[in-house]
C-alpha cells in the first residue's frame, strides 16, 4: 500500500510548492480535487482538457517528485432536484472521467448525490426512518426514478474512459453504507465500488474492520480516506449520532473528526489495514484532514507519522516458515 494525502489541505498552496511540501513528509501519492465541493485549486479539469501541453506539464511535474495521482475527486450532488446545481455537479464529473483517462488516473471519487423526494422538488431529502411509510415511499421512488438510472449512464460513461466511481459512504447522500453502496453496485456494475472512508461509518455506528470485510470481499473498495472520528457518549446521549449541530459546535457535538490515531488507537487502523490485505486491497491510503483541533500541518504530520507505524508497504512474500 502507499501513503497519499487529499490535496484539497494546501488549497492555499501553489500547486508546485504543494508536490515538494508533500513529498517532503514522506507522501507516495496525491488526490487531487477538480471540482465539486473540494474545488480546483491544484487541478482545473476544464484548463487540462483543452491544453496538451500543459496537461504533460501537469503530469510531469507529479512525475519527477516520485508521487503519483491516486485520484481525482469532485465530491457532489449530480442527483440535486435544482437542475442547474444537478447539472453543475454532472458537468465537473463528466470533466473529471474524461482527464482521469487522459493522467491516466484509474479511480474518480464522488458522492453518490441525494434527490428530492418528487419531481420538482427544491431540496434534497435524505429518508432515515422507515416509518410512517412516506419515508419509505420516497426511497424506493428515488432509487427507481434517480440514483439508479443516472448511475447507469454514469457508470457507462466511466466505463467507456477507463476509470472506477468511488462513491464516498457519507451521511446526507443516498449511498451512504455498505448496504446501499452494494445495492447500487448490483444494479449498475463493477464499475462502482467505495472511497472507503472509516470516520463515516464510526459515527454511523458501523464498525470499519467489518465494514472493509463486507466489501472487500465484493472487490467493491475502489479508494481509501484516511480520517478519524471521535464519539462522546454524553452528548449522544443528548443529540444522537444523527447530530444536526454546526461542526463548530466543537463543546457540544455528539461527534467529530480528528485526525488518525485521535479517535481510535492505531491497534484499530493496524486491523483495518490487515482486513485491507486480507481481502485484495493493495492500493493508496490517502489522508483527509478535517480535525478543527489541529492546525493543517500539525494534524497531517501527526497522521503521516502514525500511519506510518502500521501501514503495510512492501509486497506480500511466501511464508518462508512453512
Amino acid at each position: 500500500m502507499k501513503l497519499g494525502v487529499f490535496t484539497v489541505l494546501f488549497s492555499q498552496k501553489p500547486f508546485e510548492e504543494m508536490l515538494d511540501y508533500v513529498k517532503a513528509s514522506g507522501v507516495e501519492a496525491i488526490e487531487l480535487g477538480t471540482g465539486g465541493y473540494p474545488g480546483n485549486a491544484h487541478c482545473n479539469p476544464a484548463e487540462l482538457l483543452e491544453d496538451e501541453a500543459k496537461r504533460k506539464a501537469f503530469k510531469k511535474a507529479v512525475e519527477d517528485r516520485g508521487l503519483m495521482i491516486s485520484a481525482l475527486s469532485c465530491h457532489g450532488n449530480p442527483l440535486h432536484p435544482d437542475k442547474k446545481i444537478a447539472k453543475d455537479y454532472h458537468d465537473t464529473f463528466v470533466q473529471t472521467v474524461k482527464l482521469a483517462e487522459l493522467l491516466e488516473v484509474p479511480v474518480v471519487i464522488t458522492f453518490s448525490g441525494t434527490p428530492g423526494d418528487h419531481e420538482g422538488a427544491k431540496h434534497p431529502n435524505w429518508p432515515v426512518a422507515p416509518w410512517p411509510n412516506d419515508y419509505r415511499e420516497v426511497l424506493e421512488w428515488q432509487w427507481k426514478e434517480k440514483v439508479i438510472p443516472y448511475w447507469k449512464e454514469a457508470g457507462k460513461l466511466a466505463e467507456e474512459h477507463h476509470v472506477k466511481v468511488a462513491l464516498e459512504m457519507h451521511g446526507g447522500f443516498s449511498v451512504h453504507t455498505p448496504a446501499t453502496l452494494l445495492r447500487l453496485r448490483e444494479a449498475v456494475g463493477e464499475v462502482i465500488g467505495a472511497n472507503f472512508d472509516p470516520s463515516h461509518m464510526w459515527w454511523q455506528g458501523i464498525e470499519p474492520v467489518a465494514a472493509v470485510k463486507i466489501l472487500g470481499r465484493e472487490g467493491a473498495i475502489h479508494h481509501f480516506h484516511a480520517k478519524d472520528t471521535v464519539i462522546d457518549q454524553e452528548q449522544v446521549n443528548m443529540y444522537g449520532l444523527l447530530d444536526m449541530q454546526s461542526y463548530d459546535r466543537m463543546q457540544t457535538r455528539a461527534w467529530q473528526f480528528r485526525t488518525v490515531g485521535f479517535g481510535h488507537d492505531l491497534k484499530e487502523w493496524a486491523d483495518m489495514f490487515s482486513a485491507l490485505r486480507l481481502t485484495g486491497y493493495d492500493y493508496v491510503i490517502s489522508i483527509e484532514h478535517e480535525d478543527a483541533l489541529l492546525s493543517i500541518e500539525e494534524g497531517f504530520q501527526k497522521a503521516v507519522n502514525n500511519l506510518k507505524q502500521v501501514l503495510p508497504r512492501e509486497s506480500l512474500s511466501e511464508m518462508w516458515w512453512l
